[in-house]
C-alpha cells in the first residue's frame, strides 16, 4: 500500500508538471500567435476585387475588365432561402455558436471516420473560420495555422455581427470560372439576380464552394447534381428550411447552368481597349480590380452606326474585287461527322458577323453543306454566292474553311470572306473634341491593331485644306488665281521632281475655290512653294499635328505626311468649330465602387469670336525653302474688287456662367476657318465628294484623299456638330485596286455613318465672322478678310523650272 501511494504521488506530480508545462506552452503559443493576429476591424473596410466597367455616354455597358467576376451584395438583398442553403451546407449552427462549432467539428470527424470520404460531409470549419482563412491566412495545413484560425474566428465574432460575417463570406467565396461571391456566381451560371433564383439553383450554388473548380455545374454537372440533391437539398429538408416535397421538386429539375457574361449593350472593343490603356496609365495596373465605373464620351447609337458602316463598306469594297479563295483547308476523313468537322474551327473566332464554317459536302445542283463551330449544319443554295458570279460548289471542296453570314431575309445564309482591306473611322464633337464613335478595323477579334490611333498613313489630297488655310493666312483667298500648269523642280545635282495632277492634264489659271473642289495637285504645290515650307509647317502644326511629322519639303502639299486618322479628324474639327484647337478625349467620368465621382473631365471648348488670329506668324519668310531658291516675290497684279457692305461686328460673346469653364486655344483665324468650310461644302456640292449630297444637308463638307497607286483612300469632313474621318487601306500597304479613290472606297462609309449620326441634328451655320467683307475678285464674289482687299495678289510664277539644292522624290 505505501508503495502504491508513492506511485500515486509520483503520477500526480508528473501530471501537475506536465499540466504546467502544457499550460505554459499553450500560453506561449497563444501569446506568439495572438500577437501576430491582424486587426479584424479592417474587415469593415475591406476592398474586394471587382472588375472595371466601361459605359457609353448614356450608361450602356461597353466592356468589363478584370481578373475576377464579382458583384458584391448586401445581406438585405440575399433571399432567406439562399441564406438557408449555405447554412445547411456549411454551418447550420452559425447563428448559435461563438465562432467555433465544437459539435460540428466532432460530427465531421465521426462522419469522415465512418465513410472514409470528405464528400458530402458538412465542413468542420465554421463560416467565421472560413472568413478568417479567406482574408487573413494562407492555405497551409498546420496546427499553428489552425490555432490562428480559431483565435481569429473568436476575435472576428467579438467585433463583427453575424450578418456582417455572413456577408463577407458570401462575397469572398470562390465559385469557379473566375466568379467570386454569390452575386457573380448567380449572374455567371444562371444569368440572374439573387432574388430571381429558383430553389434548385440556390442549392446548386451553395454546393460549389467546397469543390469550386472540379465540382461546379459546368465543369462537372453530374457531381454538382449529386451534391445539390443528396446533400444540400436533403439537408435543407432535414433542418426544416424546406419541406421534403419542395426538396424533391427541386431535385427533379435538370441541371441547366450555362455561361452568362454581362450583357454588352454597345459593341466597341477598340474603344474599350483605349479606355483600359488610359486607366492603367492614370491609376496603375491594379485599376482593373478596384471596381471603377468609367463613363466615356462614346454615343452608343453612333458607335453602332460606325461599326455597321465600316463592316458593310469593306465588304462592298471586297466584293468589287471578287472571290480570293478559301481561308484554309483541312484534311478530313470520309467518315468524319459534324463533331469532328466542328473541332477544326473550335478556336477560330467570328469576325464582324462572319462565322467560320467547314464544307462537309458539295452537291450537283451547285449548293453545298457546311458545319458551324456549334456543330449545326447549313445548306447554302446557289444564291448564297451570287456576288461571285459562281455557284458555291464551284468555289469550294470538302474540307475547305469559309465564312458565312446571316442574310437580310429570315433564315438566309450567305457565303462571304474576310476583306483584304481595312478601315478606320473617327468621329469627334467639333466643339469639345469628345470622341463620339471610333472603329479601328474590320474586326477586333481578327486583329487588335487600332488603325484609328496607331496606323500612320499618308492622307493624300485630304491634307490640302491645311495647305490652303496656311496660304489664306498669307493673303490668298478663295478667289485668288493660281496656275495649274507643269512645273519642274531641279536640284543642283541635276535631279528633278515633276509633280503631276491625278489623271494628268492641266487647266491653266484657276481660282483656289475651284482648285480645291477639283483637287488639283499642282495648285497645292505652287501654294506651298509661294508661302514657304517652313512657314507652312509651323502654321499647320497649330491644328494639333507635330511639326516633326510634317515633311520638310514640297511633297507635303500632296499629303505625304504620315498621320493617324484620329489626328486628321482633330484637324478637321478646327475648321468645323471656327478655328479652335480642341483636344480629343474619351473618358468623361470615373466613379469608385461606392458611386463617388473621383474624376470628371472639364474639356476646353471651342469659342467662336474668342481671340483673333492664330500664333502661326504673319511675317513673310525667306524665299529659300528647303534648299529651293525661288528668288524675289512677283509683284502683285491689279485686282478688280467691289467691296460689299461689311458684315456688322458681332456682339462679344458673354462670359461663361461656369467659373471652371475652359476655352480651347485658337489654332487659326476664324475667318480662315469660315472660308475653308465654305470651300469644302462646295467639294460636296460639285466636286470630288458629290456622293455626299445624298445626305441632303447644306452643312456637309469635306475632302477626299487618295495616295499613289491607291494605297490609301480617305474622306474627312464635317456636318452638324461632328467632324469625321474615314480611312481605307491595306495593312501590307498594297494597292486597294484600280480606281479605288477616296470618293469610291472611303466616302460611302462616311456617308452611311453620317446618315445616322446627323439624323435630327440641326443644320450647322457658317455665317461670316466679323472682319470680313464681300467683294468681287477675279470675276467671283467671295467673303474675304478686310485687310486682304489692300493686298490681294495674283501670282505670276513665270518660269516653271527652278534650281534647288535638294529635291523631294518618291512623291505620293
Amino acid at each position: 500500500m505505501p508503495r502504491f501511494r508513492r506511485w500515486l504521488r509520483w503520477l500526480l506530480a508528473l501530471f501537475v508538471a506536465f499540466s504546467l508545462v502544457g499550460a505554459i506552452a499553450l500560453g506561449s503559443l497563444y501569446y506568439v500567435v495572438s500577437s501576430k493576429l491582424p486587426d479584424v476591424q479592417a474587415l469593415r473596410n475591406v476592398e474586394l476585387q471587382e472588375p472595371m466597367y466601361v459605359y457609353d455616354n448614356e450608361g450602356k455597358l461597353m466592356a468589363v475588365f478584370g481578373e475576377t467576376r464579382r458583384y458584391p451584395v448586401q445581406m438585405k438583398d440575399v433571399p432567406e432561402r439562399l441564406k438557408q442553403a449555405f447554412l445547411a451546407t456549411e454551418d447550420a449552427r452559425f447563428y448559435q455558436h461563438d465562432g467555433i462549432d465544437y459539435k460540428g467539428i466532432a460530427r465531421a470527424v465521426w462522419l469522415i471516420a465512418r465513410t472514409g470520404s470528405k464528400d458530402g460531409v458538412p465542413g468542420g470549419s465554421t463560416i467565421t473560420q472560413q472568413v478568417a482563412r479567406q482574408f487573413f491566412l494562407s492555405s497551409e495545413v498546420s496546427y499553428t495555422r489552425k490555432f490562428a484560425e480559431i483565435l481569429l474566428a473568436r476575435k472576428i465574432e467579438s467585433e463583427l455581427s453575424k450578418d456582417e460575417i455572413f456577408e463577407l463570406y458570401l462575397n469572398k467565396s470562390f465559385f469557379g470560372n473566375r466568379a467570386y461571391g454569390i452575386g457573380a456566381a448567380a449572374e455567371y451560371y444562371y444569368g440572374k439576380k439573387l432574388a430571381e433564383l429558383d430553389l434548385d439553383e440556390m442549392a446548386s450554388l451553395a454546393g460549389i464552394p467546397k469543390f469550386p473548380s472540379s465540382g461546379n455545374p459546368l465543369s462537372n454537372p453530374e457531381r454538382a447534381r449529386q451534391r445539390r440533391d443528396n446533400y444540400v437539398l436533403q439537408r435543407m429538408a432535414d433542418l426544416g428550411y424546406v419541406t421534403q416535397a419542395e426538396a424533391d421538386a427541386a431535385k427533379a429539375v435538370a441541371m441547366h447552368a450555362s455561361p452568362h457574361e454581362p450583357p454588352v449593350q454597345v459593341y466597341a472593343p477598340y474603344v474599350a481597349e483605349l479606355v483600359r490603356q488610359e486607366m492603367i496609365a492614370k491609376y496603375g495596373g491594379d485599376v482593373l480590380n478596384k471596381g471603377y465605373h468609367v463613363t466615356t464620351t462614346i454615343n452608343g447609337q453612333l458607335q453602332d452606326a460606325a461599326n455597321t458602316a465600316v463592316r458593310d463598306g469593306l465588304i462592298t469594297y471586297d466584293h468589287r474585287h471578287g472571290w480570293h479563295g478559301v481561308e484554309q483547308h483541312f484534311d478530313i476523313s470520309a467518315d468524319a461527322d459534324n463533331t469532328a468537322l466542328a473541332r477544326h474551327i473550335a478556336g477560330i473566332p467570328a469576325q464582324s458577323g462572319l462565322q467560320p464554317a467547314v464544307v462537309s459536302a458539295t452537291h450537283a445542283d451547285g449548293s453545298i453543306t457546311v458545319v458551324l463551330a456549334d456543330r449545326s449544319e447549313l445548306v447554302l443554295p446557289v444564291a448564297a454566292s451570287r456576288w461571285t458570279n459562281r455557284s458555291p460548289a464551284k468555289l469550294v471542296t470538302r474540307g475547305d474553311m469559309i465564312r458565312v453570314r446571316a442574310g437580310s431575309k429570315e433564315g438566309e445564309w450567305l457565303i462571304d470572306q474576310i476583306p483584304r482591306g481595312q478601315s478606320a473611322l473617327v468621329s469627334v464633337d467639333a466643339e469639345s473634341g469628345a470622341l463620339r464613335a471610333l472603329v479601328g478595323g474590320f474586326s477586333f477579334a481578327g486583329n487588335k491593331f487600332n488603325r484609328a490611333t496607331q496606323a500612320r498613313r499618308q492622307p493624300g489630297s485630304s491634307f490640302k485644306p491645311f495647305i490652303y488655310a496656311a496660304a489664306f493666312d498669307k493673303g490668298f483667298n478663295p478667289a485668288s488665281i493660281v496656275l495649274d500648269a507643269p512645273v519642274v523642280f531641279r536640284d543642283r545635282r541635276g535631279k528633278t521632281w515633276q509633280p503631276q495632277n491625278d489623271g494628268g492634264g492641266f487647266r491653266g489659271p484657276m481660282r483656289l475655290r475651284e482648285a480645291l473642289v477639283q483637287s488639283r495637285n499642282l495648285v497645292s504645290v505652287r501654294l506651298l512653294d509661294s508661302m514657304g515650307v517652313d512657314y507652312a509647317r509651323k502654321y499647320i502644326s497649330e491644328f494639333g499635328f507635330q511639326e516633326a511629322e510634317l515633311p520638310p519639303n514640297l511633297s507635303m502639299s500632296l499629303g505625304t505626311a504620315s498621320l493617324t486618322p484620329l489626328s486628321v479628324a482633330r484637324g478637321y474639327a478646327v475648321f468645323a468649330n471656327g478655328g479652335s484647337r480642341v483636344d480629343t478625349w474619351i473618358i468623361d467620368e470615373i466613379k469608385d465602387r461606392d458611386g463617388n465621382v473621383i474624376f470628371k473631365e472639364n474639356p476646353a471648348m471651342a469659342c467662336r469670336g474668342c481671340g483673333g488670329t492664330s500664333s502661326a506668324g504673319a511675317a513673310p519668310v525667306s524665299q529659300v525653302v528647303d534648299g529651293f531658291n525661288f528668288g524675289a516675290e512677283a509683284a502683285p497684279a491689279p485686282v478688280a474688287a467691289k467691296p460689299a457692305e461689311a458684315k456688322p461686328e458681332t456682339i462679344e460673346a458673354p462670359k461663361p456662367v461656369n467659373p471652371n469653364a475652359r476655352t480651347a486655344p485658337r489654332a487659326i483665324d476664324e475667318r480662315t476657318a469660315y472660308q475653308l468650310v465654305s470651300m469644302m461644302r462646295d467639294v460636296v456640292q460639285r466636286g470630288t465628294g458629290t456622293a455626299a449630297k445624298v445626305l441632303g444637308r447644306e452643312d456637309v463638307g469635306g475632302k477626299t484623299g487618295s495616295t499613289n497607286d491607291h494605297r490609301d483612300a480617305w474622306f474627312s469632313g464635317f456636318g452638324g456638330p461632328l467632324a469625321t474621318t474615314v480611312w481605307v487601306g491595306r495593312d501590307d500597304f498594297r494597292s486597294l485596286g484600280y480606281r479605288e479613290y477616296g470618293g469610291k472606297a472611303a466616302l460611302p462609309i462616311w456617308i452611311d455613318y453620317m446618315r445616322v449620326a446627323l439624323k435630327d441634328a440641326p443644320i450647322a451655320k457658317n455665317d461670316p465672322p466679323s472682319g470680313m467683307v464681300q467683294a468681287t475678285l477675279n470675276g467671283a464674289t467671295e467673303w474675304v478678310k478686310t485687310e486682304d482687299l489692300d493686298r490681294v495678289q495674283d501670282f505670276d510664277f513665270g518660269q516653271q523650272d527652278h534650281a534647288t539644292d535638294d529635291a523631294a522624290f518618291d512623291i505620293f
